[in-house]
């Protein structure tokens, strides 16, 4: 018998952290479960007619063990998710999903470096698989995250990266703006621009990347160019 990968949840938070972005936390049901890394189907209505029902995926940023479903999305102009979070989604609400899918898991077997890649909501599964390894698994290897957003007002979760740089001396967390711009005293530049510099600190790295489809084909293709064995380059792309 198949497990059942139908259930229904409860909103519990939606909150805007970031211009067009939204983070949402959802009731984890009893029997459901989930590796790092892996994303859910939302039942989505059509905002003009709710018995108009589509899936939609997003990766869970929250860990398998911790007690709610975390997510961040990117609002979509005009998009049916995207009307459907910032127009009728609230707390308290019921939504249907399906799950978990997805093979972007977090490989503990070979005892390479982590080096993780992220764009904007990319970081989601990122999220997910770095605090699985560093608090779940008790994982001391050296792990290097490059995080990149457009302007300063679209970084989110600052504080989190911080803390865990604080509490765990093998986490490292390079974040960049792309406009660079001049009250902004952080790394700037693309991730394409950075990744030869950090690939000089990690000599043999596991690489995970997530973000959007063509910044990923791109930090792909880069780190296949730089050395990077195949088998070692692991990604996810939304839309």
């Amino acid at each position: 018998m198949k497990p059942n990968r139908s259930f229904t949840t409860t909103c519990l938070q939606k909150q805007c952290i970031a211009p067009s972005v939204y983070e949402l936390r959802f009731g984890k049901p009893d029997t459901f479960a989930f590796m790092a890394g892996q994303f859910v189907l939302f039942d989505v209505p059509l905002l003009d007619n709710e018995a108009d029902i589509q899936p939609r995926a997003y990766s869970i940023a929250s860990t398998p063990t911790e007690q709610d479903l975390l997510f961040v999305i990117k609002l979509v102009p005009n998009g049916r998710a995207s009307r459907w979070i910032e127009q009728a989604l609230d707390a308290g609400m019921s939504v249907r999903m399906q799950g978990s899918f997805g093979n972007f898991k977090l490989d503990s077997a070979p005892e390479k470096q982590y080096l993780f890649l992220a764009t904007g909501t990319g970081i989601a599964p990122i999220r997910s698989q770095i605090l699985s390894a560093l608090k779940e698994q008790k994982d001391t290897r050296q792990m290097h995250l490059l995080f990149g957003v457009l302007k300063r007002e679209d970084l989110f979760w600052m504080e989190e990266w911080r803390g865990l740089e604080e509490q765990y001396p093998n986490f490292h967390a390079h974040i960049s703006c792309l406009s660079g711009e001049a009250d902004w005293h952080g790394e700037t530049g693309s991730l394409q621009e950075r990744l030869p510099q950090i690939l000089q600190e990690i000599m043999t790295p596991s690489v995970y990347i997530c973000g959007a489809p063509i910044t990923v084909k791109e930090l792909k293709e880069q780190c296949l160019a730089l050395g990077i064995p195949k088998s070692d380059v692991h990604f996810e792309s939304y839309v």
